[in-house]
């Protein structure tokens, strides 16, 4: 039996790639860089102070374009390429053709379209730390931050717990798709980075109001839809795993949310357009270990417990341990990356159904990838207590690594250039930093100056006349 003309294999496309599977993969590539471009832009733009709005946004604009040459010169082979220590590999460019048109290490996609879909997760875990830092961190430090801490941090994350040879994916960790190395991180690398730079001018602690609710929902919308692309391309495949790692995905966002907002009601009395966004996050980050390895039932549990446990800690707990009260965490990136990123992880070690791991792991190397609660049912009780373990390993490593890579990040930039920004700057914002502001809320973009003289203000308009005229018995003024 012959082969279509467009499926016949040539020198564009070999028979070892499936023309599926690669479209798939770039267009899941496509749809986690549109969380970054522009979600998280939009995103930290709007959820800020009308004079921190620029800054905000051109931190993700710029981390996103940063970690991508990082990544193409020698991140993506630490993280990826030949093994060089258990939890690293060794640097090396990802930019040669003999390189990029060769199969990768997993699935039927050449590596190009791997570098490109592995890059946007660490540009978005880049963005997600700089939430934490937003308002007051000086933007020329943020600059050395990128390179350095995608370079020292995220790249033993990578290695260690996706890559095959990594000491952690050796042991079977459970990291569908990025709770440990995108959420768990971004959040303990954020909050640590926090302590450092210090905290923001105090009147805008005290007061901080979103300058732009609708444009932040708009971000946060296409944080949520691209989601389908984060989970849903982690097989690698065209497969029945991504689809049920993406309605797993939206299920687990849409009960967190709901569950955020009852909250919300019953102990604030009102549905916070703020707390559903929160709400939505933390689905989402909960989910992302788990996604194609859990049933449908287990994902809205999921999304009860990652819509109520955030909840507590961020809007209870906060308030009460004066170590959170002391870091300023602007986006609260502790609570919907770190408090989250863990849980999802434990309940992945809870939930984590057999046949599941076995499609997406395809491997043969049991009894591992075993849930608890199945390990019980199944009397493997060593296996399911082992997965348990794994996972509490896996979370007590990035934990560590993310404290001190960062710390060390931060004493480095320190060296260089102070990593907050100068009072005065801090009072003024956008404007003092780039010069841009926001909005043009004077004229055609002109800066009103209270000190204009009386005679520099446009002449008062004459009153037009009002005239009133009789139509079919209804009065119609002009």
């Amino acid at each position: 039996m012959s082969l279509p003309a467009n499926l016949i294999p040539d020198l564009a496309s070999p028979e070892w790639m499936s023309k599926g599977d690669n479209a798939w993969q770039l267009t899941a590539a496509t749809l986690v860089g549109l969380q970054s471009m522009p979600g998280l832009v939009i995103l930290y733009g709007s959820i800020v102070k009308k004079k921190w709005a620029v800054n905000s946004a051109f931190m993700a604009f710029y981390a996103f374009a940063a970690v991508l040459v990082c990544w193409v010169g020698w991140a993506h082979e630490m993280s990826f390429g030949d093994h060089l220590l258990p939890f690293l590999g060794r640097p090396s460019p990802a930019l040669g053709n003999n390189y990029l048109l060769t199969q990768a290490f997993l699935g039927q996609i050449p590596n190009a379209s791997m570098v490109y879909f592995q890059f946007v997760f660490a540009a978005l875990t880049t963005i997600l730390v700089g939430g934490a830092l937003l308002g007051r961190m000086s933007f020329k430090a943020w600059m050395m931050f990128v390179p350095l801490w995608v370079t020292l941090s995220y790249t033993v994350c990578a290695y260690s717990l996706w890559c095959p040879e990594g000491w952690l994916s050796r042991l079977g960790v459970i990291d569908y798709s990025g709770g440990f190395v995108v959420h768990l991180s971004s959040g303990v690398a954020g909050f640590t980075a926090a302590y450092w730079v210090g905290p923001r001018w105090t009147k805008d602690r005290q007061r901080f109001p979103p300058n732009n609710l609708l444009l932040m929902l708009a971000g946060a919308g296409l944080l949520w839809m691209g989601w389908t692309g984060f989970n849903g391309g982690d097989p690698y495949s065209v497969s029945a795993d991504a689809s049920l790692a993406v309605l797993n995905t939206h299920v687990c966002t849409a009960t967190s949310l709901l569950t955020w907002l009852l909250l919300d009601i019953i102990f604030f009395g009102k549905p916070s357009v703020i707390g559903a966004t929160q709400g939505m996050i933390t689905g989402l980050v909960c989910i992302t270990p788990a996604a194609g390895v859990v049933q449908g039932w287990a994902a809205i549990i999921i999304g009860m417990m990652g819509g109520s446990i955030p909840w507590y800690t961020m809007m209870i707990l906060h308030r009460e341990i004066n170590l959170l009260n002391q870091i300023d965490d602007t986006m609260a990136v502790f609570h919907t990356h770190a408090v989250a990123g863990s849980l999802g992880g434990i309940l992945t070690g809870l939930f984590a159904e057999p046949k599941l791991s076995r499609l997406f792991y395809s491997t043969d190397k049991w009894p591992r990838y075993i849930g608890l609660f199945y390990g019980l049912q199944t009397r493997q009780y060593k296996a399911g207590f082992r997965q348990l373990g794994v996972q509490l390993l896996g979370i007590i490593f990035v934990v560590f690594l993310n404290i001190v890579a960062t710390s060390v990040v931060c004493l480095i930039i320190r060296l260089v250039v102070p990593l907050k920004l100068a009072d005065d700057v801090l009072q003024t914002g956008d404007d003092a930093i780039h010069g841009e502001e926001a909005y043009a809320l004077w004229g055609d973009g002109d800066k009103y100056s209270s000190v204009h003289a009386v005679n520099d203000l446009p002449p008062p308009q004459e009153p037009v006349p009002v005239t009133e005229t009789r139509i079919e018995g209804q009065t119609q003024t002009s």
